[in-house]
């Protein structure tokens, strides 16, 4: 078989092998920014543990509301033992005295019986001025501000994400352009030391060519670096692996229409506000219960206990009168309730919440200070927001002469510079003006959205930018 043949045949079955794995092997999806928020909105960790939080809080609520119930507690005893009795003062300290009552013998004995106490014990703060209400509205607040919590948090990431998305998909567009700058310089290189080796042109002029190409690759290979830097960044933020992300080019094929549409802050409605204004309710409603704490408690007590024994009511004349039978000594034969309101209150009380009550005072405007530094300086840069606008705009359309210019530049200089009509100097000063042209390009139209992005995170609606991605 000729060689010729040969070849044809290795290069029918290197297609088909080919042709194979590319049906065969899953091709990489595009990944869209509604894709990555719904990602990082669903894995990030932060996000998540704000959610908890917010959860727990809004269970703190229900156990707080049910606080204000009555205390119902049951209880039941058996013992055995004996029931010797003195005569003298006895104090149960630490709750460790012993309940046994009995007549005060002149000797010690080891008469045991079965004794059985079964009781019902109610104990309700029916009336307390307001505490359990003001602990309600407290738990309230808190639940109210772990929520606007995660919704502030919710939009800072939503933005993070959106940058994020945007400085990849740039770093992406800078990468191309430092491939076609080092296909540029090789290209040129190989007319310069051709034109060299044939005596046409001085032979440094290669060796400069050399180190132009050089320099396109250590530019190209930090542009790669630089593109691996946001594409682990943009991972993070969507807490996935990292990988390679093909993104959605809409963001550098047009740029938003009516951006330049003038966009008034609500300050009732900006998420980071919101937050502010709930902790700012948070504390007046917790000054509001320690003001409570002033004043008494009002209870309503009822108790019902039955008890047996089995020690005879006569066994203080003769000892002898008990049994050791169990179930004599757990049968229920004395019976008591009480029913009572009781008021507790310490008049010392006041002299220590007063203190904190200040204090909450202080924290109150503490609060009140950050959210008008925080107002503030979300107005100043929803007004830098539309400054931004403006100049991303000045520049897009700024952007197609330079490159116009420059790329004509370098045309000229490099037909100059093959007929001898120019150094390499020029053309060398020609490439560095066309790819800064070709940088300020690609950047352009990201710079365009990154400015309506900054407003829409200035403004607290997210939708400004969402809504002007074309689907």
């Amino acid at each position: 078989m000729k060689s010729t043949e040969k070849s044809v045949i290795r290069l029918c079955i290197s297609s088909l092998l080919l042709l194979f794995s590319a049906v065969h092997s899953p091709a990489q999806e595009k990944l869209s920014l509604q894709q990555a928020l719904q990602l990082a909105v669903h894995n990030y960790g932060t996000l998540k543990a704000k959610a908890n939080y917010a959860h727990a809080s809004s269970i703190a609520v229900d156990q707080a509301k049910r606080d204000y119930l009555p205390n119902l507690i049951l209880s039941g005893q058996q013992d055995y033992g004996t029931i010797n009795g003195q005569n003298g003062p006895l104090y149960g300290f630490g709750g460790y005295g012993v309940a046994s009552s009995g007549p005060a013998l002149p000797n010690q004995n080891w008469n045991a019986a079965f004794g059985s106490l079964y009781l019902a014990n109610m104990n309700w703060e029916f009336f307390s001025f307001g505490k359990a209400k003001e602990r309600i509205k407290v738990a309230q607040g808190i639940a109210n501000r772990d929520d606007k919590d995660l919704q502030q948090e919710l939009f800072n990431h939503q933005v993070k994400v959106a940058a994020a998305y945007l400085n990849l998909l740039a770093a992406q567009k800078l990468t191309l352009s430092y491939e076609k700058n080092l296909h540029r310089a090789d290209t040129f290189r190989q007319v310069v030391v051709t034109r060299a080796r044939n005596g046409l042109i001085a032979g440094v002029d290669s060796s400069l060519a050399n180190a132009e190409v050089s320099n396109a690759k250590i530019a190209l290979t930090k542009a790669k670096d630089f593109e691996q830097e946001k594409s682990n960044l943009l991972a993070q933020l969507m807490g996935i692996p990292s990988q390679t992300f093909i993104l959605d080019s809409v963001f550098i094929a047009h740029i938003p229409q009516g951006i330049e549409e003038q966009t008034a802050m609500d300050t009732t409605k900006h998420p980071i506000l919101q937050w502010y204004q709930s902790r700012i309710a948070l504390g007046k409603e917790q000054r509001n219960y320690l003001k409570t704490l002033y004043y008494p408690s009002f209870s309503l007590i009822g108790i019902f206990q039955t008890r047996g024994s089995g020690f005879g009511n006569d066994y203080t004349l003769d000892q002898h009168a008990y049994t050791s039978n169990y179930f004599d000594g757990i049968k229920p034969t004395r019976t008591n309730y009480l029913i009572g309101v009781g008021l507790t209150w310490n008049i010392t009380q006041p002299l220590r919440v007063s203190k904190q009550v200040k204090s909450q005072y202080f924290v109150n405007e503490a609060l009140a200070n950050e959210f008008e530094l925080a107002e503030q300086q979300l107005k100043a840069q929803q007004a830098l927001s539309e400054t931004k606008i403006q100049n991303a705009l000045h520049n897009y359309h700024e952007v197609p002469i330079q490159v116009k210019a420059a790329s004509d530049a370098f045309l000229q200089k490099s037909v100059l510079y093959k007929n001898g009509l120019t150094n390499l100097v020029d053309v060398t000063q020609a490439l560095y003006t066309l790819i800064r042209a070709e940088t300020d390009r690609d950047i352009a139209y990201n710079n365009v959205w990154q400015a309506l992005l900054y407003k829409a995170a200035a403004t607290g609606d997210f939708s400004l930018f969402t809504e002007k991605i074309i689907p």
